[in-house]
């Protein structure tokens, strides 16, 4: 296996490998790591579901932005003076157990403080927004 990885590389160059299961859990990690360690910004792996997460926490005002760069997708966290925006992700609905909520099951998270981000049939989609859509879907994370 190893010298079809040296031929490979010879070819090709470096050659990333993502082998993880649960990409989001890697991004929710990725960025309480970077809060704890105080960072500006965080790179995560470009897939389409971080992508879409990203979009809600942008929408509400939780991460400043991201941007696609060479190795990933850069994240641009904010702080309120040295306070982090962001102070607890949970994972909800994991690989091996998927958690579905109707709409009129979505309650808000930390008395409105945080938000839940749901992946409804319209697409991501904050607790809040589904819940004015009259949406349920599989729910992905708390974030407050």
């Amino acid at each position: 296996m190893r010298v079809k990885y040296l031929e490979l590389r010879k070819l090709f160059g470096n050659l990333i490998y993502i082998t993880m299961n649960d990409l989001t859990a890697d991004l929710l990690t990725r960025i309480k790591n970077g809060i704890e360690r105080r960072k500006e910004t965080v790179v995560v792996p470009n897939v389409k579901m971080s992508v879409e997460i990203l979009k809600v926490l942008e929408m509400e005002k939780m991460i400043l932005g991201y941007k696609e760069v060479e190795d990933g997708l850069s994240v641009e966290l904010v702080y309120d003076g040295k306070e982090p925006m962001i102070t607890t992700l949970k994972k909800v609905s994991k690989p091996g157990q998927r958690i579905y909520i109707a709409s009129k099951d979505i309650t808000p998270v930390m008395n409105g403080r945080g938000i839940a981000i749901i992946s409804t049939s319209k697409g991501m989609m904050s607790g809040a927004m589904a819940k004015s859509k009259k949406l349920g879907g599989e729910l992905i994370c708390k974030i407050w």
